[in-house]
């Protein structure tokens, strides 16, 4: 009986022990990934813990200020959380927006996220916890922004420019519509001695928009703040041509397949189907290389590199004009529509083409519809694009003076006969080069605003 005693009292100290040991042992893992610096009226909370998802007993997070629980960001227990909750391999990670709009108890100031998790160890005999902290900085106070130029006149389909101040460091530009076209230090522009908070922003009415479309300044910092301001413009609205492309099979026998062998990544159902591959490739390739073009907008340089007016090609007669609208027709049947955002210009076969005005490449190769293609870069979001080139004498990155050659016109693409296609571009988005080939007009919109600017900065109001 004696040893029996013994027997139990060991095997409850063992126990005690093992018990005691269990619950040494460490709970989940907390970490938390954001908000790395602070939030506004927007921001990002991402929180991971590394145990998997049905290891996970309990899981809270939630945000104090000044001392006090403020809200709950997310529970395990509640229902309405579980679409913020992603299970990994061999974590879970809780991602939902936290910022002013969605937790209107934020204050300006300090604040702290503090996440608490329990899982079960040893057999799932007991529980372990595991938590973390973090303070952060809440930033509710919006960019300042004001216009500073005045007189702004804009064509359908064509460009402008303002002059504002900003908050430096502020994301700013104009917005039109859905599109934003951004700013750039009026440095940059040429205005000598500027502080860093005045900006210029070259933007468009595109074809497409309607002319009473929203026109406004915008500044947005990296809380979320935003502020918004108008400012002065007038709208000429313009009526664009509509015009029929006829199609037969032998113009189809000579454009698709070349494409389709230059454009290895585009496929079709049946190549051998010209009409079916036209379509796709007016309509899905058309839209694939534009996607390529706005890219490169990201590519433009800071600063104004042109000088003066942009040279339309020399000894040139128009074929095509901007945004007209195009039927295509086939065997008397219309069977697609598109715009030609663009100018043709025609003269000889393989003529030189120049460049409109001094810039950098950023794009020469092959572009799809637009067969070979060049597109230079004038800086401060505008572009101009040289397309159908039966030859390229020039590599990105080469700088690039006014009327210099960049190739000789041709075929490639989408074209039916030897002539260059030629568009300007603003922010990826095609407008009308008629504007930018006028001196009259780049003297009136663009220069005196930034004269104006340079004088005031010279008066000592910069």
């Amino acid at each position: 009986m004696r040893t029996f005693l013994v027997l139990l009292v060991l095997l409850a100290a063992g126990a005690g022990g093992v018990w005691y040991y269990a619950g040494t042992l460490p709970g989940p893992t907390v970490e938390i990934l954001e908000p790395t610096k602070g939030v506004g009226q927007s921001g990002q909370l991402t929180v991971e813990v590394a145990t998997p998802r049905e290891r996970l007993q309990q899981l809270d997070v939630w945000l104090e200020q000044n001392g006090e629980r403020k809200a709950t960001l997310f529970s395990l227990s509640d229902s309405a959380s579980a679409a913020q909750l992603t299970p990994l391999p061999d974590r879970v990670r809780v991602t939902r927006t936290v910022g002013k709009q969605d937790v209107p108890e934020l204050q300006a100031g300090n604040a702290r996220i503090v996440v608490s998790a329990s899982g079960p160890v040893f057999f799932g005999l007991r529980t372990a916890s595991g938590a973390a902290d973090h303070e952060f900085e809440v930033h509710l106070t919006p960019p300042q922004i004001g216009v500073q130029s005045v007189h702004h006149f804009i064509n359908q389909g064509g460009s402008e420019v303002v002059v504002y101040r900003t908050t430096a460091g502020a994301k700013s530009g104009v917005r039109v519509g859905d599109k934003e076209y951004p700013g750039y230090p009026a440095a940059g522009a040429g205005i000598a001695g500027a502080s860093p908070d005045l900006h210029v922003a070259f933007f468009a009415l595109l074809w497409d928009q309607d002319p009473a479309t929203p026109i406004s300044l915008f500044a947005r910092d990296d809380y979320g703040n935003e502020s918004r301001a108008s400012f002065d413009y007038r709208v000429i609205p313009k009526r664009f041509r509509q015009s029929r492309i006829g199609l037969d099979d032998r113009f189809l026998g000579k454009v698709v397949p070349a494409i389709l062998q230059n454009t290895a990544d585009f496929k079709v159902q049946d190549p051998a189907d010209l009409l079916a591959s036209f379509l796709a490739i007016n309509r899905d390739l058309r839209r694939q290389n534009n996607a390529t073009i706005t890219e490169l907008a990201s590519h433009s340089a800071p600063r104004v590199l042109w000088k003066d007016t942009f040279k339309q090609l020399a000894n040139t007669a128009v074929e095509a004009g901007f945004a007209d609208q195009r039927s295509y027709i086939y065997r008397d049947q219309s069977v697609d529509q598109q715009t030609h955002l663009g100018f043709d210009l025609a003269s000889t076969s393989n003529a030189p083409v120049h460049a409109s005005n001094a810039g950098t490449v950023v794009f020469a190769g092959w572009l799809g519809i637009y067969g070979n293609c060049v597109i230079v870069d004038h800086g401060m979001g505008l572009q101009s694009l040289y397309a159908h080139l039966s030859s390229i004498g020039v590599k990105v990155g080469d700088p690039i003076t006014a009327g210099q050659d960049l190739g000789r016109t041709g075929a490639t693409g989408m074209a039916g006969g030897d002539h260059l296609h030629f568009t300007m571009l603003l922010n990826g988005n095609a407008v009308t080069p008629v504007d930018w080939w006028s001196k009259q007009w780049i003297q009136d919109r663009i220069i005196r605003k930034f004269r104006e600017a340079d004088s005031a900065v010279a008066a000592g109001g910069n």
